[in-house]
């Protein structure tokens, strides 16, 4: 599955849902991610990344 964030999209989840995210992969995997792991975690962070700018585009 290829995930591509988008900037407006009512998709976009809150960038701290997205980080609540990201801490729980980190968290199940003991601090080494898997291959999988890994490919997931680049997803959640592109994702975190676009959910943040738009937070800061929509506060400006």
């Amino acid at each position: 599955m290829s995930f591509s964030p988008r900037a407006h999209g009512p998709a976009l989840r809150p960038a701290a849902v997205v980080n609540a995210d990201i801490r729980a992969l980190w968290a199940a995997a003991g601090g080494a991610l898997t291959r999988e792991e890994r490919a997931r975690y680049e997803q959640l962070l592109a994702e975190w990344e676009a959910a943040a700018r738009a937070e800061v585009e929509r506060a400006a």
